[in-house]
């Protein structure tokens, strides 16, 4: 099944590691909003094999504070939260 992992480190600075899993090749979408919702990046945006995946993410521009990050793959969508501390 499609899974989303709990990033790690976290909290972190400067950059952590989300890790997702597909178990068929598909379009994904991984993003990272603050927790108002504001869009501050997309860090995937295509069509990815079945697998585990690993995406770095550098919060270098980012201030302290709680993040949301958020999986599309196919009609899934799934959301956790991370901790930037500066």
């Amino acid at each position: 099944s499609i899974a989303l992992m709990q990033n790690f480190p976290n909290p972190f600075n400067p950059a952590t590691v989300i890790q997702y899993a597909l178990p068929e090749q598909m379009d994904v979408r991984l993003e990272v909003f603050t927790i108002l919702g504001e869009k501050v990046t997309t860090l995937v945006d295509g069509r990815k094999p079945a697998g585990v995946h690993d995406v770095r993410f550098e919060a270098m521009a980012q201030g302290s504070g709680v993040y949301l990050y958020r999986l599309t793959a196919g009609a899934t969508v799934l959301v956790r939260t991370m901790v930037i501390l500066k």
